[in-house]
């Protein structure tokens, strides 16, 4: 069957769904929802075509038609567990369950005054006027067909506002959880921090063994001389499907710190794209560990639109088995961008002779006095360092299990709260539960 028809069984199915959408009375977003609608339509999803996704085959999610969960799921016992399991000690605590706000499940008691956290279905009724100045102005439908189905389909998510000079004294974390087979989960995040304003957020993906689908969008607005630093830590089902796209637009003299890491889902893709004004700062970093048949992408865009901003990125693969990795960084720089510092870096360790990376570092730069560079390294474990290990009494798979964990931990040390830290580590300890392993090590 094509893919036009698969995408005109999306469009019909939730044609019939989206008057129980949040936001129906308010008429910029029905006309934002219909545009994005029309755009889907008219484009579907990503195609090996597109340039920017000609190593990623999104094929499946046109073939097995999820679909939204309409209403909020009933928490068990089960996913109780689920949540307790997961939810930071000392955070304020959003909880979304196949894409709605739980009540019963976040915590958001203290909050300081001023400071906005609150499930994007009451901000569309409580903050209208706020949302619409934001709304779509990070990311555009014509972005790629996941931003514009989410546009169109999303049903509910977190705004979030910080006011001008607030520091945030706890972070807060938006912890996704998915529990049903064949649903999708369709969330739309705005996170704002006014000027000098400093916050930190952790955004957890968590599911079910079973197939279903994460499609989530954030932009992120970040004021002049304000500091945000966000984690997001993918750890969905085996069998999951995930979309994740942060867009940010960082002001003059602002400072944005993104760590991903990505460890769960059959198929991943997750697109991080900053736009930095006059003396921004950004640091991009990311983890991705893939075994068994995994498909994991990451796509990020660093454009410097103004002279003197700085940006640093590096990205790392650990592979085993027939696991691929892809890995599309492109760094921009305008012609008035003068004053550019960016360096950007992947490197990709495969444990298998069948696991795959695909890189693509880029650079284009229109500016005559930058500082700019890219490198990327694709081997396996060094024969040499395995022998020096084992020259000090150390088993070969002890050795060889040493060097790949000392490869992966220079991205978990970059994590600085501890509790999360060690949630980390005890992720990427699970998927390469190998002898010889301490957890002390790392």
């Amino acid at each position: 069957m094509s893919a036009e028809l698969k995408t005109s069984q999306y469009s019909a199915a939730y044609a019939g769904m989206k008057e129980n959408l949040p936001g129906q009375s308010l008429a910029w977003l029905q006309a934002l929802r219909a545009n994005a609608a029309q755009q889907f339509a008219d484009s579907g999803f990503p195609s090996l075509r597109d340039e920017e996704w000609r190593y990623t085959n999104v094929a499946a999610i046109e073939k097995k038609l999820f679909v939204p969960a309409a209403d909020r799921t009933e928490v068990n016992a089960e996913i109780l567990a689920e949540v307790q399991a997961q939810l930071l000690d000392g955070v304020w605590a959003i909880v979304l369950v196949d894409g709605h706000f739980s009540t019963q499940l976040s915590r958001l008691e203290g909050l300081p005054d001023g400071v906005v956290v609150v499930d994007m279905a009451a901000a569309l009724e409580q903050h209208s006027d706020s949302l619409e100045a934001y709304f779509a102005q990070a990311v555009s439908d014509t972005e790629n067909g996941f931003v514009a189905f989410n546009n169109a389909w999303f049903s509910d998510g977190v705004f979030m506002h910080v006011p001008a000079n607030q520091v945030l004294a706890k972070p807060v974390q938006i912890l996704h959880v998915a529990t049903q087979a064949g649903f999708m989960a369709n969330t739309r995040h705005i996170m704002a921090l006014e000027s000098s304003a400093q916050a930190t957020v952790v955004e957890t993906f968590v599911g079910c063994h079973d197939s279903y689908c994460s499609a989530s969008v954030t932009e992120v607005f970040v004021g002049q001389n304000a500091n945000l630093t966000l984690y997001k830590v993918q750890m969905e089902g085996e069998k999951a499907y995930h979309f994740g796209g942060t867009y940010v637009k960082q002001a003059r003299d602002s400072h944005f710190q993104h760590h991903n890491f990505a460890f769960g889902a059959l198929l991943a893709r997750s697109d991080v794209h900053t736009d930095l004004e006059m003396a921004a700062e950004c640091d991009l970093n990311g983890l991705c560990v893939g075994s068994k048949r995994q498909h994991i992408d990451n796509h990020t865009r660093i454009n410097h639109l103004q002279p003197y901003a700085s940006s640093r990125e590096l990205y790392k693969n650990v592979l085993d088995q027939r696991a691929r990795a892809v890995f599309q960084g492109r760094v921009w720089v305008a012609e008035q961008a003068q004053k550019t510092d960016s360096d950007m870096h992947n490197r990709n360790l495969l444990l298998s002779a069948d696991a795959e990376v695909d890189t693509k570092p880029q650079l284009e730069i229109y500016a005559d006095d930058v500082k700019c560079a890219h490198g990327v390294t694709v081997g396996q474990l060094d024969e040499k360092s395995i022998f020096y290990l084992q020259s000090r009494c150390m088993d070969t798979d002890s050795a060889r299990n040493m060097l790949t964990f000392a490869f992966a931990n220079e991205m978990v040390d970059k994590v600085k709260l501890k509790n999360l830290h060690d949630k980390v580590l005890q992720q990427l300890l699970l998927r390469f539960p190998q002898a010889g392993i301490q957890q002390d090590w790392l």
